[in-house]
């Protein structure tokens, strides 16, 4: 693949800012053009090295570019896109890193209108605990599946080209329908942070929570890892995805209730039952890879 001549890079936090650090180490690209809504954010990413010019506006970091990366906010899409909307040509191939596909496609139709051929919609799986330019990481997308969910009009060419240009940064790339994907990730992603911020809720409410929260070990840690997430992002996520994350909570609730059933019952047998499938499909579970 070519390198592209510019990366207008809008969002210069961890997932943007570990995107430009990939195509720079990769040689993918030329020239990363960024901004972010804060100026001090888009100054520190040029001062780590992270983009080569900042940009006041996102118009201004996308003028020039032939590839465009959104890594905003799912809620601030359909503006930024409208922002940019001008500059879009048919060579110009814009891609998101949002967790919501839905509502990133419908906001991407409302916004770019006849040029959303141009846009290739994107969910790399990676991330971490902290946010923040500072913790952008060359390395973060490696081996991490990226899902691709284009829409009925995007350019054909567009989409071969953001699949191989993931592949390129070590991503296993595979495509869905927007409403797949939302429904799959409402099951395996966004219903297990809003219970690992359940989770945390109910300690905290309690009296003795430091007390508790001190006794803790490896297994809670491991459990409530995700409630350190960004709020605001997971704010906007769990409300862009309410009625595939609602369906997915009603189906969680069934299954606890029958474990507290069984629990309730002292039926020791059917409770180990339960246990030992749920057990046993964790332990042969692997990212990425199908259920046998």
């Amino acid at each position: 693949m070519q390198p592209f001549e510019q990366l207008g890079l809008i969002g210069c936090g961890l997932m943007g800012g570990s995107f430009a650090l990939a195509l720079k180490q990769a040689g993918l690209v030329k020239r990363v053009v960024g901004y972010s809504k804060s100026p001090s954010t888009t100054e520190r990413a040029r001062q780590l090295g992270v983009i080569d010019v900042a940009a006041p506006s996102a118009l201004l970091a996308a003028a020039g570019a032939d590839l465009v990366l959104l890594a905003v906010p799912v809620a601030a899409t359909e503006a930024t896109l409208k922002s940019i909307k001008h500059l879009v040509t048919p060579e110009m191939m814009i891609m998101d890193v949002g967790s919501t596909k839905v509502d990133v496609v419908q906001a991407a139709h409302t916004a770019l209108r006849d040029q959303i051929g141009s846009f290739v919609p994107a969910h790399p799986i990676a991330g971490k605990e902290v946010s923040g330019v500072e913790h952008s990481d060359a390395r973060l997308y490696h081996g991490a599946q990226v899902i691709l969910t284009p829409t009925e009009r995007t350019i054909a060419g567009h989409l071969h080209k953001a699949q191989a240009l993931w592949e390129l940064l070590g991503c296993r790339v595979r495509s869905m329908s927007p409403q797949d994907h939302d429904g799959a990730f409402a099951t395996v992603s966004h219903l297990p942070h809003l219970l690992a911020f359940a989770m945390m809720q109910s300690v905290l409410s309690q009296p003795n929570a430091d007390e508790m929260l001190s006794l803790a070990g490896p297994g809670f840690r491991d459990f409530t890892r995700i409630a350190a997430g960004d709020p605001k992002m997971w704010r906007d996520v769990l409300l862009a995805n309410r009625e595939q994350v609602l369906a997915q909570s009603q189906q969680f609730q069934q299954a606890l209730q029958q474990l507290q059933a069984l629990i309730q019952a002292g039926d020791g047998q059917g409770l180990e039952d339960h246990l030992t499938l749920a057990s046993a499909a964790r332990a042969h579970w692997r990212p990425g890879a199908p259920r046998r």
